[in-house]
């Protein structure tokens, strides 16, 4: 098996396993034009249009298109300053447009957050590429799963599962396509992210769906973690349709409510 349906085959158990209706994605950072991959779409220049990235996201994951974009592709601006793809920094004219459009009132404020907001080295990076893993005939560097809050349940305990360690995030209501590829990228951990306002009116993301995004490299790490929920029968649950008291338990409850002196349920 090659390097690329390793990824490819991550990808087939990712969604057998959380019953995804959508596929995960892969995405990678490019240098040049050089090293997109064959048969991407470049959407100024095979198309004539352009895209905002929310958008390649769901055409990507519902289409399973491959989209390369450049700078010229792009028609929204968070992923051109957290790509690093445009000069942006506080002496640039940019800086004040963009603080004046945050939501934030207070000027300095505004600005105090531009100065931390996510983003690359300009220049480091000519562009991207995003495609469904199941299909990718590349390496990705970010893998970004749409998710719903059972799915999302069963992620978060395969990782607890294979490190004894929880997901931690910060969360903005804004600017998806940057909080849940730049921070994992720069961090190298798992992130948990909310479709942006963007996402759900241009990209047709669902109310419920949360963004589950980690590195690549982790991509074992969390697909044997859902394996081993899987076999230990861990992971399926079943809406309750009422409120029973003294409920079935698992027998290590009753153990310990026993060595707690309480009551354990086995009494005649």
């Amino acid at each position: 098996m090659g390097d690329f349906a390793v990824y490819r085959q991550y990808g087939e158990t990712l969604t057998k396993l959380l019953s995804m209706p959508t596929a995960p994605l892969a995405v990678k950072l490019l240098h040049t034009e050089e090293e997109i991959p064959p048969g991407a779409v470049r959407p100024k220049k095979d198309r004539q249009v352009h895209y905002s990235l929310c958008q390649v996201f769901a055409l990507a994951r519902r289409e399973g298109q491959t989209i390369a974009m450049f700078k010229e592709d792009h028609w929204c601006w968070a992923p051109l300053i957290g790509f690093g793809l445009v000069e942006f920094h506080e002496e640039h004219e940019s800086f004040p447009v963009v603080s004046r459009y945050l939501g934030i009132a207070d000027q300095e404020a505004a600005r105090k957050f531009l100065r931390n907001f996510p983003r690359l080295e300009y220049g480091r990076y000519a562009g991207l590429v995003v495609g469904p893993l199941t299909k990718a005939d590349y390496e990705p560097d970010i893998i970004l799963i749409y998710t719903d809050s059972y799915q999302l349940k069963k992620l978060l305990l395969a990782v607890k599962s294979r490190r004894g360690e929880l997901v931690t995030s910060r969360f903005d209501a804004i600017d998806s396509c940057v909080y849940s590829t730049i921070p994992v990228l720069e961090s190298g951990e798992y992130k948990i992210t909310f479709p942006d306002p963007g996402d759900i009116e241009r990209a047709l993301a669902e109310d419920g769906e949360i963004i589950f995004s980690l590195p690549a490299n982790r991509l074992e790490e969390l697909v044997s973690g859902l394996e081993f929920l899987s076999s230990i029968g861990m992971g399926k649950w079943q809406r309750a349709e009422k409120i029973e008291p003294d409920h079935p338990r698992p027998p290590f409850y009753r153990e310990l409510f026993r060595i707690w002196g309480l009551d354990t349920g086995d009494e005649s």
